[in-house]
């Protein structure tokens, strides 16, 4: 199985940085900075969640998570996979964790927006294949 940031979102979120970028060219110099700053931002994740696609992947050796440094694989028997709920200002944020419990010690969090669906989800699915692995 495998998660990663749904499409529609990644196209969503180009769009949106295009559509600042082109608006750069009709905004005031202070303006220019404020905007063109939140296109670069818009863009740049736009592209790390294209290239990081699948995010999460699970394999007969383990899961494995896709990072700009890198690629990192716990092996089955050392994953640890568990949902943190945080509440801010009114809101609850979930979030996998993902801990490597061999002598790496690896942390991985990644949020709903990675992965592209429910981080209780993904982690029942990793928690049962760590069982049966």
């Amino acid at each position: 199985m495998q998660w990663g940031p749904r499409t529609g979102e990644v196209v969503a979120t180009a769009v949106a940085g295009l559509g600042l970028a082109f608006a750069v060219l009709v905004v005031d110099p202070v303006g220019q900075v404020l905007v063109g700053g939140a296109a670069l931002l818009l863009l740049g994740l736009a592209a790390q969640d294209a290239l990081l696609r699948p995010r999460v992947r699970t394999g007969p050796d383990g899961v494995t998570v896709r990072a700009l440094a890198g690629p990192t694989t716990i092996a089955w028997p050392h994953v640890r996979a568990r949902v943190r709920v945080q509440r801010r200002w009114g809101m609850r944020a979930r979030t996998l964790e993902l801990e490597d419990r061999s002598d790496d010690a690896v942390l991985v969090v990644l949020g709903r927006r990675e992965l592209g669906t429910d981080p209780e989800t993904v982690a029942e699915v990793l928690q049962a294949g760590g069982a049966a692995g």
